[in-house]
């Protein structure tokens, strides 16, 4: 007959931990909520770049007024083609081509709806500014201001979208469940993998087979994603293997990193999928333009990789001539240090904290 000696909590006890456990969730939620809306309750530009073509006289009466406050960055272009690959290749997310009478607005809501937005509300604004100086000015001459001219002064712009969203994405919305979707079942696998590892004995050869389900989870994960947009008609006439290739990077960023964090500090270390989720998903890029968010969180968002990922999904998808360079160096980095630390830990037989503890333990 065995005994235990095992204490039974009182009800005391119970309630002081259910009170701390209260307490403590509503400070999470309370610091969650503050960052939240901290970032993204009102989105304003941050040195949004924009281009132009226009005279050096319509340049100096506008540009002034659009970097007032730092919320655009102008930048001049030679022609409307050359406004046009700019965009493309996102060195701006539109602009405007002043030639007379005749003004063109060019936008990509693909880079961003909210930002289009911006920019025609911007742009139509100085627009109403100039019409209603060019009418003041004609009057204080003495001249008579015919119906004509003011029909003419006052004629909308033409609105050019140079890339427009797929009409089965007309608001944008589905980058921002791809990149939620790949990190949070990026987060799960890799925390379930590590489990898994635990029936074998560290060896170099069970790090080698960690980080190959890794790669192969990563390759799953992207087809997987493929599958699920193309149901949606999402990144129809994308390059598809481009799409397939960015798409298993930023999985394998994520589930890596987070193996490597496991493999050192034990199950504390699935936290980082879990922050990951919280916290890189909102300054990601994915649902507001990197542009639109406080510096510090669009620095971030872009050093993490959801933020990497969501631009170089976004890339694949709707700008094929944009540079993606910088992004794929964070996801490598983040993808080779967590399969660096997965071989390294087993090859070493590394002893985690928490388990050093319990084989010191007397049986």
């Amino acid at each position: 007959m065995t005994s235990t000696n095992t204490a039974v909590p009182t009800a005391r006890k119970i309630s002081t931990l259910g009170l701390a456990i209260a307490f403590g969730g509503a400070v999470v939620q309370l610091l969650l909520g503050i960052y939240y809306l901290s970032m993204a309750h009102a989105p304003q530009p941050h040195s949004l770049p924009i281009g132009i073509v226009a005279s050096a006289e319509q340049r100096a009466q506008i540009e002034p007024r659009l970097e007032a406050g730092d919320q655009f960055k102008v930048e001049a272009y030679r022609d409307a083609n050359s406004l046009i690959a700019a965009i493309k290749k996102r060195d701006a997310y539109g602009g405007a081509v002043l030639d007379g009478d005749n003004h063109t607005l060019y936008v990509a809501s693909a880079a961003s709806p909210a930002v289009a937005n911006i920019l025609k509300a911007a742009y139509n604004s100085a627009h109403g500014d100039q019409v209603a100086a060019t009418v003041e000015a004609l009057a204080k001459q003495g001249r008579s201001v015919d119906i004509a001219t003011v029909q003419r002064v006052a004629a909308p712009s033409t609105i050019v979208d140079v890339v427009p969203l797929p009409k089965d994405d007309s608001n944008g919305g589905s980058l921002g469940f791809i990149i939620q979707a790949l990190t949070l079942g990026g987060s799960i696998a890799s925390v379930a993998l590590g489990r898994l590892g635990k029936l074998t004995e560290r060896s170099m050869g069970r790090g080698v087979r960690h980080a190959a389900v890794l790669v192969l989870y990563a390759a799953l994960s992207a087809g997987v994603a493929l599958a699920a947009m193309s149901i949606f008609g999402v990144g129809d006439g994308a390059a598809t293997w481009a799409l397939f290739g960015g798409l298993s990077l930023a999985s394998l960023a994520i589930t890596a990193s987070v193996a490597g964090v496991v493999a050192l500090v034990g199950p504390a270390g699935t936290l980082l999928g879990g922050l990951y989720f919280s916290l890189g998903i909102i300054i990601s890029g994915a649902s507001i333009a990197p542009e639109l968010l406080p510096d510090g969180g669009r620095l971030a968002g872009q050093l993490l990789p959801p933020g990497a990922g969501a631009t170089v999904v976004r890339d694949s998808l709707y700008f094929p001539d944009a540079t993606t360079v910088g992004a794929f160096v964070v996801l490598g980095c983040f993808a080779g240090a967590g399969l660096l630390v997965v071989l390294l830990t087993n090859a070493l037989d590394y002893r985690r904290p928490f388990e050093r503890r319990q084989e010191s333990r007397p049986a």
